[in-house]
């Protein structure tokens, strides 16, 4: 189902978490709110699936507001960042739960939840209890317990965060699939860039209680659209001149003697070896840094670039960058 949000708006008191957002998700995508702790994006989400009441502005999912509804009727499932599997019943029976609260019977419920337990792969190990599984698998429960009623749209608030690296980029791969082969719309709470990159067809960049920018994977990373989403999304020079403010990616930085005419004498701040890449932070005069920002500038190498010239802190070379790569801001 479309997700449409209009207006919607959260006070607590004098704080604004949720600043009159509009948003529309369509049918079937996937959709990632992104941005820093405190920027609202988990305040949104509850907001849609009910969990807390909207100050202002509505949510409507399909045909119908529901901004006055109970989570229950509004065709929404939500799985939280902390799984709350019940310790007590196996996986089965966590999943069969709310089957159960609806009054379905059991063995309708139970086979309902072995369904789902093999949707996300764990229907062998349905008879085992959370303490006996690792968080991987507790998290393919809570999922399958989230899907089980039939919603039409999922929630998801920053479910692989407690994972370890690995995992989660499995885990990434795994919510798609479900997704895709399921056709629900997903909206999905992340910090994390390189997620909502790997994961949505929507990604809503969200700072201070407002969407900076709404658009897919590849416009926000190659146009982003304020000097926020540029930092935030990673991989860009932010650089202030007289007409304005540009956006450059860091792999299309030139060093040496492809700087170009218009190169800046730079001082080489700090060097990070990445495996395929490798990160020079560079300080040249007449450029700000960042207030979070180790170097003014930062240039991607590949690991065979920088090994035919290596560079060290407290080099100085010329850095340039050609006209068609600097995307200009809005203010």
């Amino acid at each position: 189902m479309d997700v449409e949000l209009i207006g919607l708006t959260k006070r607590y008191g004098a704080a604004i978490a949720v600043d009159a957002v509009d948003l529309k998700v369509p049918s079937g995508a996937y959709c990632c709110l992104l941005g820093p702790s405190g920027c609202g994006k988990t305040t949104t989400l509850r907001m849609i699936g009910g969990h807390e009441r909207a100050s202002a502005g509505d949510v409507v999912i399909g045909p119908k507001a529901v901004g006055d509804a109970p989570p229950a009727e509004r065709g929404t499932a939500m799985m939280f960042q902390s799984y709350a599997l019940f310790p007590h019943l196996d996986a089965r029976d966590n999943v069969a739960f709310s089957l159960k609260m609806r009054g379905v019977g059991k063995v309708e419920r139970r086979a309902k939840a072995m369904a789902m337990l093999g949707l996300v792969q764990m229907d062998h190990l349905a008879g085992r209890l959370p303490a006996q599984l690792s968080g991987g698998q507790q998290q393919r429960v809570a999922l399958a317990r989230a899907l089980v009623t039939g919603p039409k749209v999922l929630l998801l608030d920053e479910p692989l965060s407690a994972l370890d690296p690995f995992l989660r980029v499995r885990m990434r791969v795994e919510l798609k699939r479900i997704q895709t082969e399921l056709g629900l719309t997903f909206i999905h709470v992340t910090h994390s860039q390189e997620e909502a990159m790997a994961l949505s067809d929507l990604v809503v960049v969200m700072n201070a209680g407002r969407i900076e920018q709404a658009a897919d994977p590849r416009t926000v990373f190659e146009r982003p659209a304020t000097a926020f989403v540029a930092r935030f999304i990673g991989g860009h020079n932010v650089i202030r001149r007289p007409d304005g403010l540009v956006a450059v990616r860091a792999d299309r930085m030139r060093l040496g003697a492809e700087a170009g005419p218009a190169a800046l004498a730079a001082r080489v701040v700090a060097v990070e070896y990445q495996g395929t890449s490798v990160h020079v932070g560079l300080d040249a005069d007449g450029l700000e840094r960042a207030a979070d920002s180790p170097a003014a500038l930062t240039a991607i190498l590949s690991d065979a670039a920088f090994a035919a010239r290596p560079l060290r802190p407290g080099d100085t070379i010329p850095v340039g960058w050609d006209a068609t790569a600097a995307h200009r801001l809005d203010a």
